[in-house]
């Protein structure tokens, strides 16, 4: 069964956008990049190099700002680097990461392709563009060096992976439930309507769309914890709750499961963590 990608193009008013996507079999998965004020955020897949390339390398941009390291987001920040020698962004405790050359499963491998190794700088608390001043906003939960930027002019966000959909049924192993929870929180203390999504793309109001996802998360974290204290495994709590499977969990060998969102929320309740 062969790999079908394609790449979609557009813009919504100031922001324009490149959204790549790969399908194999019932399992479909896209990623954008957004160019707004000569800032780049993100830079799609390698194994979409080929689709990416014509935006990237045509893009009228000053500076590139990484969301996080994974793959899909970072993939292309090689070929940036070298033919165009634009400086690249990321969380510091990622900087030495993107020096090295990466270790994630088979299936990732051949949905994103392998990422090679580029050089990054520490992005700090907030970063300038041509016309306008952003915040960097530490939003873990996905992944730990996650980041959202928000334009302050505009009040518009880039909230990279933390929102995806409102109903969350499958996160990766190292993904955590409430973190997440708290990430959302602290988003929602901002000033913002407008939000640009790494795989949803735009959503007009981006508030709205992050505080539904807070009360869903919120819900199923309760739903959790009673059954927790009800006595009934993981594995019976997660039947219970999600009785449904989804192509990716088989695909990813499990790394893709509904069983990781119910043992994150148990996970805090051994040991509570609270980062902000």
């Amino acid at each position: 069964m062969l790999l079908k990608k394609s790449i979609d193009f557009g813009s919504h008013q100031n922001v324009t956008y490149a959204n790549g996507m790969v399908k194999l079999g019932k399992v479909s998965l896209n990623v954008y990049c957004y160019m707004i004020d000569g800032v780049l955020i993100d830079t799609g897949s390698k194994s979409l190099s080929k689709y990416f390339e014509p935006f990237l390398l045509g893009a009228d941009i000053d500076q590139v700002v990484l969301t996080h390291i994974h793959e899909d987001h970072s993939g292309c920040a090689s070929i940036l680097q070298q033919t165009r020698e634009i400086p690249i962004f990321i969380h510091d405790m990622s900087v030495q990461d993107c020096e090295r050359n990466p270790d994630y499963p088979l299936y990732r491998k051949v949905f994103w392709g392998k990422r090679k190794p580029f050089k990054a700088k520490t992005i700090g608390s907030s970063f300038s563009s041509r016309t306008g001043d952003w915040d960097v906003i530490e939003t873990p939960g996905h992944a730990k060096d996650h980041l959202a930027f928000l334009n302050k002019e505009t009040g518009q966000l880039f909230s990279g992976d933390l929102y995806v959909q409102t109903k969350t049924k499958v996160v990766l192993r190292e993904e955590s439930i409430p973190t997440i929870i708290r990430s959302i929180e602290h988003l929602l203390t901002y000033e913002f309507d407008e939000m640009f999504c790494s795989h949803a793309g735009y959503i007009k109001d981006g508030r709205k769309s992050l505080e539904n996802k807070r009360d869903y998360l919120l819900h199923i974290q309760q739903q959790v914890i009673e059954h927790h204290q009800e006595g009934l495994s993981p594995q019976q709590i997660h039947d219970t709750i999600f009785p449904r499977k989804y192509p990716i969990t088989k695909l990813s060998s499990g790394e893709w499961d509904s069983i990781h969102i119910v043992t994150s929320i148990i996970d805090e309740i051994k040991q509570p963590i609270n980062l902000f």
